[in-house]
């Protein structure tokens, strides 16, 4: 090979190797520049499909004049408290006394070994059999002819259907019958006023108007004004309560019933507050506690509440007839006498005749009879009564179930006048 022929393949040589330095040289910087952008480009935060769930606690405002008007009320209000209503008692008698004898509705209580706490920290684990058993929720199939006005409206506009017993009919009756032998362990002594020294059924009513007013103000569900009136006839039907302590006994009860039945109970300051500061809340959660050993923590008891909405499961109403049948079942929680001495379920089956009377005419279905095993006769001792007091609700001392039911929430059921006579068949 000649020197010529040598240096051009040098040369060849070198301009490759030059040619390939340059690449190199545009291809990190194009890397850079790449790079550069990338980390100019702020990158998408993850994010959650349905946000963060918040405990969204309720900042409400209580009216102090209705907590002072119950303490009145308690104190001074009824006539019949006599000059005792001024008079201290005497020192030595306690705020709390187990009656002697025991109740016959009142719940069975259950013997707790002394060895094991209330509450068993290990029963907190999961069990591995019952985690391996858990599935993933199914995937939810829209319908292929689903068409969506615009491309946010991500939502199926269905046509209402009323809940179907047929589709749970296999276990309605078995529901219906264990509601029924709960609601005779669970129900309160009807007489149990007629034991209590220091308080008489007028100061219960107070009480009890006043916590239809607390759960308006804190949005509660009607079951859990229900089973605080539960509690608090169950607890003061073992107990003797003395005049001063019964509020404390209807805050305590509520604040039970708000922790078994709301997602986002009150908390404990809050049902401080609404008793105008006259209880610490260290005396609320010690009445918290007597109240769960008393009533052996049995909290869920068969309420009107229930019974009614069974009710309209088998016999599909009208709005109005359902607002006026809770209207009803409300006004028997402020009367002792005579409901207490009524099963819930009498008293939702009266509140519905009643109801379905008043507004459209009708009385008591065959449909009705088999599902609940109450004719027409059986029910009518408790009829009369409802319609006595419905009668009478204008004129009654305490007002806010019928304040409650004015609204268009409830269709203002209480504004409709009661019929003067009766003609079921």
């Amino acid at each position: 090979m000649s020197v010529f022929t040598q240096g051009s393949a040098l040369h060849d040589s070198e301009r490759e190797h030059q040619n390939q330095e340059n690449m190199l040289s545009r291809l990190r910087a194009s890397k850079g520049r790449s790079e550069n952008q990338e980390n100019a480009i702020p990158k998408p935060a993850n994010r959650t499909v349905l946000g963060a769930l918040e405990n969204n606690p309720r900042k409400l405002q209580t009216q102090r004049g209705l907590k002072q008007g119950l303490n009145q009320g308690l104190s001074c209000k009824s006539e019949d408290y006599g000059k005792s209503c001024v008079e201290k008692l005497p020192s030595k008698q306690p705020a709390f006394q187990i009656h002697m004898d025991e109740p016959d509705g009142a719940c069975a209580k259950k013997q707790v070994s002394s060895k094991r706490s209330p509450v068993d920290a290990s029963a907190l684990t999961l069990n591995p059999t019952v985690t391996r058993l858990r599935q993933p929720l199914s995937t939810i199939e829209l319908p292929m002819d689903v068409s969506f006005e615009s491309p946010m409206d991500m939502s199926v506009v269905e046509e209402e259907k009323p809940p179907c017993v047929n589709e749970v009919s296999e276990y309605a009756a078995e529901i219906h019958t264990h509601l029924r032998e709960m609601e005779v362990k669970c129900k309160p002594k009807a007489g149990y006023m007629k034991k209590q020294p220091d308080i008489t059924n007028s100061m219960r009513a107070i009480l009890v108007d006043w916590l239809v007013e607390v759960g308006e103000e804190y949005k509660l569900q009607n079951e859990t004004l229900y089973l605080a009136v539960n509690y608090i006839d169950r607890f003061l039907s073992s107990m003797s309560v003395l005049r001063g302590k019964l509020q404390l006994v209807g805050t305590a009860a509520m604040l039970l019933a708000s922790k078994f039945e709301e997602i986002y109970p009150p908390e404990v300051a809050e049902f401080v507050y609404i008793t105008d500061d006259t209880y610490t809340k260290k005396q609320v959660l010690r009445m918290e506690h007597l109240i769960l050993k008393v009533l052996s923590f049995d909290l869920s008891a068969p309420t009107i509440n229930q019974f009614l909405t069974q009710c309209f499961l088998h016999q599909p109403v009208n709005k109005r007839v359902e607002s006026l049948s809770m209207f009803l079942g409300e006004l028997s929680l402020v009367d002792s006498d005579p409901f207490l001495k009524y099963l819930p379920s009498q008293t939702a089956a009266s509140a519905y005749i009643l109801a379905n009377h008043t507004v459209t005419g009708g009385s008591w279905s065959k449909t009705l009879v088999e599902a609940t095993g109450y004719s027409l006769e059986d029910l009518m001792p408790c009829v009369l009564d409802l319609h006595q007091i419905y009668l009478n609700a204008a004129t009654h001392a305490q007002q806010s179930v019928k304040e409650k039911y004015k609204t268009s929430k409830y269709h203002e059921v209480s504004l409709i006048e009661p019929p003067e006579k009766l003609q079921l068949e």
